[in-house]
């Protein structure tokens, strides 16, 4: 049997759009040599079909239901901040028991709080972000200042390095709508703050697929940025 090369921990947000690329990323890893456990929620596990990836339970406080039982995105996320740090704590140290302990956290780019738990622990730290190039991108504009929310109509179209001239109807509800979803808004911008305290960053993409925007933006502006291919 070939000895394993490390042991990740992969941390998404429980939601469709967030597990399938991380879930895919997991795999991806096994077959490098690498093992993976997926962290998901109890209430998520049950519609996970992935025999060929580890699955461990971490609470979000709200395990019989997840997410429509909590009162409100702000209350949904402060939970899993609360509860999932302390359980994912607890699964890293159930892992030290094993003979493959976790060293590495690839977290969802939703979570800045995994950075402190791996941090804490001394283990390699990942982002995920499970955007694609583009979106990072105006995220990163809106980081760096050069772009402020919320826009004006008369902002339009709006022209940013390595994409096409953007109207509102091309933008993320979170940016094109701020007001609406300011909790998860603030969680992505707060990641975006933190990035190079991570080891690596993992972007959802490949280069064929945003050679402009991964080119003309992405690799001056996060230097520590890894394209994931062929997910």
């Amino acid at each position: 049997m070939n000895e394993q090369k490390g042991h990740v921990i992969v941390l998404p947000y429980p939601a469709q759009g967030h597990i399938n690329p991380m879930l895919q990323f997991a795999k991806r890893l096994i077959s490098k040599g690498v093992k993976a456990t997926l962290a998901t929620t109890p209430y998520t596990i049950k519609y996970i079909d992935a025999s060929s990836v580890h699955v461990e339970p971490i609470s979000d406080g709200y395990d019989e239901g997840g997410f429509k039982f909590a009162p409100s995105v702000e209350a949904y996320l402060e939970s899993f901040k609360s509860v999932g740090s302390r359980t994912l704590s607890e699964l890293i140290l159930k892992f030290r028991e094993s003979p493959c302990p976790a060293n590495c956290i690839v977290y969802d780019s939703l979570f800045p709080w995994a950075l402190d738990v791996a941090q804490k622990f001394g283990i390699y730290k990942a982002v995920f972000l499970t955007n694609s190039a583009s979106v990072c991108s105006i995220y990163w504009h809106i980081k760096l200042g050069r772009l402020n929310l919320p826009l004006d109509k008369e902002m339009f179209p709006i022209s940013l390095p390595g994409l096409p001239p953007l109207h509102s109807s091309d933008l993320p509800s979170f940016i094109a709508r701020p007001a609406d979803h300011s909790a998860y808004l603030a969680a992505i911008m707060e990641k975006f703050e933190i990035l190079e305290h991570n080891d690596w960053v993992l972007c959802n993409t490949f280069q064929e697929l945003e050679s402009e925007v991964w080119l003309g933006t992405v690799i001056s502006s996060i230097t520590c940025a890894l394209i994931i291919t062929n997910l």
